[in-house]
């Protein structure tokens, strides 16, 4: 069984669609709070179809809950952080049944101090760069901001981490991220029981 961990998710039907996933590959979806919603959301149950009262779930407060309970240390091998901001791409990595694939809030991601303390735990689903991509990535840049000075991946002697300033806005839903790496992690252990 994998486990599919949402950090701070911030809008009900990503994760209705996410814990509908998690009930048809038979995965267990961790919920690390502060959430957005209320479980008790409509758009929540709405997008989790029928699903929802067959998913196994688990909230957490925060971070350190979550890896309390699981009995897990910040760079153990069996976590998978999901980020725009790797190197190393979700095909490079392996996976093996009971992994932790974590994904983090819509709006922001995974914190910089989390992935800076586990940066060999770091990966990514290649996109194409804003410029590329977005008619108007220089109207979103400025309305963005960048206000992170990204600090801790300068500071990241792994080199695990792409250039700072090659930072990006245009990223795929969370709900598609998590299917697409999901399914890779199934691929590698041969759809077990599928």
């Amino acid at each position: 069984m994998f486990n599919v961990v949402l950090f701070e998710p911030e809008i009900p039907s990503n994760t209705g669609n996410i814990g509908r996933t998690c009930v048809v590959t038979g995965s267990r979806l961790h919920l690390i709070g502060p959430l957005g919603f209320s479980l008790g959301d409509d758009m929540l149950r709405r997008a989790g179809l029928g699903y929802w009262h067959s998913l196994d779930v688990t909230t957490y407060a925060g971070w350190e809950e979550f890896l309390a309970q699981n009995g897990l240390g910040e760079t153990d091998e069996r976590l998978h952080l999901l980020t725009k901001k790797a190197r190393k791409t979700y095909t490079q990595a392996t996976y093996a049944d009971g992994d932790f694939l974590v994904f983090g809030k819509e709006s922001t991601g995974l914190p910089e101090e989390l992935l800076a303390r586990a940066a060999s735990r770091c990966e990514r689903i290649p996109m194409l760069p804003d410029a590329t991509t977005l008619k108007d990535a220089g109207e979103w840049a400025a309305r963005v901001g960048r206000e992170q000075s990204h600090e801790a991946l300068r500071q990241d002697v792994c080199g695990n981490f792409v250039d700072p300033d090659d930072y990006r806005i245009s990223a795929l839903n969370l709900s598609n991220s998590a299917a697409i790496v999901l399914y890779e992690a199934l691929r590698q252990t041969n759809f077990q029981g599928m």
